[in-house]
């Protein structure tokens, strides 16, 4: 295939100097890789904003009619939409681009020139909801973003389910439900922002902080549930920082002060903490042994340090010295304790 700037400068070559320097400075084709203003190239050569976009419009026309008799651009042409059939006439940027490989040096500002000439394709820029793409007509772009939409809807409805059982499941049954293959999804998914793959290769909703956590308390929480066993906070600050959940380093005081705070999160030992949902409750040693007490009844000394160091990371000394405090329990004379009564 012939390179791209060759390809270009066939087109280009019988539109007068000023016409070809504001096509390839509006189209980022020139020197320079960045598309410019009216307003730039009117200062540059001295003319108003709307002389330049006069000139730019004839040139536009002309090349209109040059371009069906350029072989080597309508060849490109062709390849790009080959190229966007096999993909089910859609595909994200970085996709088509990439596929174009054989044109050597072809950019994403040569294929906004051929759209913009050609409308043989189309493209959608990048905003809130998706990334950039390529499509080739209306229908197809209605389809990939119907598919999205749908999908979405499910997830949501699903949350439970997915963040449990994992994205597949669902994701299948969202391409069954539309009667699409796989491969033609997952394209479709490619294009939107509002899938994502959290840290620990999770799929699911960008907008969950279980898939995408934004605050230090949603991090937290993800580290914890993943590592599913008590951390020192120094520890979870450290996992998060590793993580790259964000460009943001998580202060050590910081994930401190939303570990006490949050009430997902529990206390069990000097500085170290766990998750509610993972069975933990809150309490000191002494409210601890207390609920055991009452959930079994009498307890020896054995039994309640097996039970209590179950809930909590403590020295066996720590938990002996807390049932012996005679203001709250009573030892009897099996050896066993129960709650003094008040």
């Amino acid at each position: 295939m012939a390179p791209a700037a060759k390809i270009f400068d066939s087109l280009f070559k019988d539109l007068k100097p000023r016409e070809r320097e504001v096509i390839e400075g509006r189209f980022g084709l020139g020197r320079g890789s960045e598309p410019e203003t009216l307003a730039a190239i009117g200062k540059r050569y001295g003319i108003t904003r709307e002389r330049v976009r006069q000139i730019e419009a004839s040139a536009l026309k002309d090349l209109e009619e040059k371009l069906n008799e350029n072989s080597a651009c309508l060849d490109l042409i062709q390849s790009a939409k080959k190229q966007l059939k096999a993909l089910d006439g859609i595909a994200k940027k970085e996709t088509l681009l990439a596929s174009l490989g054989s044109f050597e040096g072809i950019t994403e500002n040569h294929l906004s020139f051929l759209t913009e000439v050609s409308q043989a394709f189309h493209f959608h820029p990048e905003d809130g909801n998706s990334y950039a793409f390529y499509f080739l007509d209306k229908n197809a772009k209605e389809t990939a973003l119907n598919f999205i939409d749908q999908l979405v809807k499910l997830l949501r409805k699903e949350k439970e389910a997915v963040l449990a059982q994992g994205y597949n499941k669902i994701f299948k049954s969202a391409v069954s439900r539309e009667k699409l293959t796989e491969s033609k999804a997952e394209n479709f998914q490619s294009i939107s922002k509002k899938f994502h793959a959290n840290a620990y290769g999770d799929l699911g909703l960008t907008e969950w902080p279980e898939i995408r956590p934004r605050a230090i308390r949603d991090q937290i929480y993800l580290v914890l549930n993943k590592k599913k066993e008590p951390l020192h906070f120094e520890a979870i600050a450290d996992l998060i920082n590793k993580s790259g959940f964000t460009s943001r380093k998580a202060l050590v005081p910081t994930v401190h002060n939303e570990l006490i705070k949050d009430e997902r999160f529990v206390l069990v030992g000097r500085g170290i903490y766990a998750l509610s949902e993972h069975g933990y409750k809150p309490g000191t040693v002494q409210e601890v042994i207390k609920r055991l007490i009452k959930r079994h009844g009498p307890m020896k000394p054995k039994e309640v340090l097996e039970a209590v160091m179950k809930e909590r990371i403590l020295k066996p000394n720590t938990v002996l010295i807390n049932l012996q405090n005679k203001s709250f329990f009573e030892r009897l004379g099996s050896g066993a304790y129960r709650i003094r009564e008040s």
